[in-house]
């Protein structure tokens, strides 16, 4: 579990240029949810997940995993970097090894395992993400963006983390492989009971796999909801620059001419079902 009460990041604070990041930041994310993080560009996203492994220190505030106080003096950040894993969202800053199974081996490797544990570690994450042994001596720097990005996270799972954080892990990858990748992630989610929190500027990505929604805006916690609670304010979410899936206004538009559905329907199969019975309904 993690918990989060009154965080506070002030960059440059003490001069003339100091400025909020994060502004008395309060949630709890329970074992084995799925998190989507949302907010504009500047809304402290990336910020607070670096705090949640302890890459960034809070300004003042705490931050507690499974209890413990992750800033206090003695904390092993290595130890808590293993627990919670996070993939950057230009893989490039997570590879430098001269082959892909060197790479994800680096993690466990640092952990002090013996070879031949590090070696199967490697081997299942690598199959995890759907990378076989093709891969395994190719440099990383030769892959595709979708492949880098499974290598950064094959890195991240041989560390066996009871908490995954991604930075937007899809962002510049086709329809085909943004999916794949999300599909992965959601069965890594179900299979191994994982925490899962997506930073992600996909709406219709939020609704179908997220089970809880936290949207950051100019440094503080707009919303803490489920994405169909959150959605019902999409007004006020495109006042903050963002918005809702493109179903949530095709729903409103409907309602607004009549229909008999549900104003907190958020993905298309739940819309295509409630029209249907809607229909069936007035014939």
């Amino acid at each position: 579990m993690i918990k989060v009460e009154h965080l506070n990041h002030i960059y440059g604070q003490g001069t003339a240029f100091e400025q909020y990041a994060l502004k008395d930041v309060n949630f709890t994310i329970e074992d084995g949810e799925f998190i989507g993080l949302i907010g504009h560009t500047g809304s402290g996203k990336s910020t607070l997940i670096q705090h949640l492994n302890g890459l960034l220190k809070a300004s003042s505030g705490t931050i507690s995993y499974n209890g413990e106080n992750i800033d206090r003096e003695g904390c092993d950040k290595k130890v808590l970097r293993s627990k919670v894993g996070l993939v950057f969202q230009y893989p490039e800053h997570q590879l430098f090894e001269i082959d892909v199974f060197t790479d994800v081996c680096f993690g466990p490797k640092n952990l002090g395992l013996s070879r031949e544990e590090v070696e199967t570690r490697a081997k299942e994450a690598l199959e995890q993400v759907g990378l076989d042994e093709h891969f395994y001596r190719q440099s990383p720097f030769e892959l595709s963006g979708g492949q880098k990005r499974r290598v950064a996270i094959a890195g991240v799972l041989a560390m066996k983390p009871e908490v995954l954080i991604l930075d937007e892990p899809t962002a510049g990858l086709d329809p085909r492989g943004r999916d794949e990748i999300l599909d992965e992630i959601s069965l890594l989610h179900k299979q191994n009971k994982m925490t899962i929190i997506l930073v992600s500027h996909s709406m219709e990505d939020m609704a179908k796999y997220a089970d809880r929604l936290l949207v950051m805006n100019h440094g503080e916690l707009a919303f803490d909801g489920k994405p169909r609670e959150v959605f019902l304010h999409y007004k006020e979410l495109e006042k903050m620059g963002l918005a809702a899936p493109q179903i949530t206004y095709i729903v409103q538009e409907l309602r607004e001419g009549g229909a008999a559905i549900s104003a907190d329907l958020t993905t298309v199969k739940e819309a295509r079902d409630a029209i249907l019975k809607a229909w069936d309904g007035r014939r």
